[in-house]
């Protein structure tokens, strides 16, 4: 393998129904400051069917330029032709990096396309940068420059690992929605837009979807959330979550909750936060009956604002926390939610 063929940071951009993932965006971003550092270009992949037309939201939002692998076939996801799309796109253009989302449709897709393209994938990044391969110089070994150094949690969070493919190309990451952060949009960007089809011929790997039915939900995004009010196994009860819902109702937010609380059947998964949860950054992060393990703090540390409330005054949670209050939640979020209805009310 000639590593120097392989040029440019490139991004899967996901779609379903012809609409692009958050999560392609927040790629987007980071495939920027990585081709900054490299001096190279940013590429989007985009795969499906009729989807040339969303190509400029990709520009907007930071791609120098779009591949589009556009067939009948790739309608709807399935594995195989999709697999077949990006490893040919790999073979065919030889990015430097590619970088995938860690949703159900990237931790499908991202081993089988690495195993096709013969090369290295970090999976549920949380940290990608350019640097020196090893760390620390070693004597006797080549210290490797400008590799991408990908970090992830890793044995269940308690320690993080950073992780490099120095021998082969492209190397390869599924990231984490909600960990790296969009541009503001360029209104009116336009990208060099490229056609590629491989070719697809059916056979026996090919799924034959017969139905999709979409589940119907009323919970809200909580990585959308501006304040989130998260409750963990302190709260007590999933009856006791009604003053963390008072609380939120007041304050414009919603409600999300730790893997504690999930495990014990309280809440649902959608609402977890954590490294087996969402990532959020909400502005306000109330963090209440959370005692801090480094699974939960992985997905709201980068939060604008964390507030919390633990009766435990050495509670890991006040290590991350800008304000912390020692105390019974039973007594101190209702008298929190009540100040706040005062507040409000008197600044009508």
């Amino acid at each position: 393998m000639n590593l120097e063929e392989y040029k440019g940071v490139y991004v899967f951009a996901q779609q379903v129904d012809n609409e692009i993932s958050s999560i392609a965006f927040e790629l987007l971003g980071k495939a920027k400051d990585l081709a900054k550092d490299l001096n190279t270009e940013v590429t989007a992949v985009l795969v499906g069917s009729g989807i040339k037309g969303l190509a400029d939201q990709l520009a907007e939002y930071g791609a120098d330029k779009v591949i589009v692998v556009d067939d009948p076939e790739l309608k709807d996801y399935r594995t195989e032709p999709y697999a077949h799309a990006l490893a040919s796109v790999i073979n065919q253009y030889k990015p430097e990096i590619m970088l995938v989302g860690a949703t159900a449709i990237g931790r499908d897709l991202g081993p089988r396309v690495s195993a096709r393209v013969a090369t290295g994938l970090t999976a549920d990044c949380t940290v990608l940068e350019i640097g020196d391969f090893p760390l620390q110089a070693v004597p006797g070994q080549e210290q490797l420059h400008n590799q991408l150094l990908m970090t992830r949690p890793a044995f269940g969070g308690n320690t993080i690992a950073t992780i490099a493919c120095p021998y082969n190309r492209p190397q390869m990451a599924t990231v984490r929605a909600g960990v790296m952060q969009k541009i503001e949009p360029i209104k009116g960007a336009k990208a060099v837009v490229e056609e590629f089809n491989p070719g697809f011929t059916p056979d026996n790997k090919y799924v034959e979807i017969l139905d999709i039915v979409k589940a119907v939900t009323e919970t809200v995004d909580i990585m959308d959330a501006k304040i989130l009010v998260s409750g963990g196994r302190g709260v007590g009860s999933p009856e006791n979550f009604k003053i963390l819902e008072e609380l939120a109702e007041v304050l414009g937010g919603t409600v999300s909750c730790s893997r504690a609380v999930v495990d014990s059947g309280w809440k649902p998964k959608d609402l977890q936060v954590g490294q087996t949860g969402k990532t959020v950054r909400p502005n306000v992060y109330f963090a209440i009956g959370i005692s801090g393990a480094i699974q939960h703090v992985a997905g709201m540390e980068e939060s604008d604002i964390i507030v919390a409330i633990n009766k435990d005054a050495d509670a890991p949670i006040f290590d991350v926390a800008d304000y912390g209050v020692v105390g019974d939640l039973n007594k101190i979020v209702p008298k929190l939610t009540a100040a706040l209805k005062a507040e409000i009310a008197a600044a009508k």
